[in-house]
């Protein structure tokens, strides 16, 4: 399993919307062949975000991705699935964790349902959670997540319904506020990806950034060459 702040270098979640990919047929097999590409350019964390997914089928493209993402690189260096909101298909196809928005279970009941249903043996389970505000944010760390995403740090068409950008200065409020790792998303790209790791952000998240990528390869060394704070 992918580490949370280990590495001075930052942490990189390609966020999914497999609608978003061109594709003359199924969505869901382009999106596949996208996440390998990611796995073998060495994101540390896929979240899939597909909201429109029934389960049945979403707990597919997870059972899948997890395959490919074995097929695509060592355990040591393969990244985390995460799974978007559904705690239920995460645990039921043992994927690395649950990323809950600010509508979703809360963290705490989502801790302590991973627990009754997981054995001992299994790996670490991680639970983050989306936050827009500085209060939602140290109530999610105080409530027991792994990690945050704050944002939107910048203007994005995806994240337009959650208000006007939060900027660079609320970024670094919420990232000295909490100890667990916060990472920027909104807007990111590899030219203003260094504003939010100099703001305390422990890695960024992005869909656009990642998904569009002519040479994923090199975005992925480009943003590995930058540090953190």
């Amino acid at each position: 399993m992918s580490r949370l702040n280990s590495s001075p270098q930052p942490i990189l979640c390609y966020v999914t919307e497999r609608l978003a990919l061109p594709s003359v047929g199924d969505a869901s097999a382009a999106l596949l062949v996208r996440i390998q590409e990611a796995v073998a350019a060495g994101v540390d964390w896929i979240q899939i975000r597909e909201k429109d997914l029934p389960a049945r089928e979403l707990s597919i493209l997870v059972q899948s991705a997890l395959v490919r993402a074995s097929a695509a690189a060592p355990a040591a260096s393969r990244p985390t699935i995460l799974v978007n909101d559904r705690v239920d298909v995460a645990l039921a196809e043992k994927a690395g964790g649950v990323h809950l928005g600010e509508k979703s279970i809360p963290v705490g009941e989502t801790r302590q349902l991973a627990a009754k249903l997981r054995a001992h043996s299994q790996p670490p389970f991680f639970i983050g959670a989306s936050c827009h505000s500085f209060d939602t944010a140290r109530a999610a760390a105080a409530s027991g997540a792994d990690y945050l995403f704050f944002g939107p740090v910048f203007a994005t068409p995806s994240k337009a319904g959650y208000g006007a950008p939060q900027g660079l200065a609320r970024l670094a409020d919420v990232c000295r506020a909490v100890s667990i790792p916060v990472l920027a998303i909104g807007g990111i790209n590899e030219h203003n990806a260094g504003s939010c790791l100099s703001a305390g952000a422990a890695g960024i998240a992005a869909i656009r950034l990642f998904q569009d990528a002519f040479d994923l390869p090199h975005l992925v060394r480009t943003l590995r060459a930058l540090r953190l704070r």
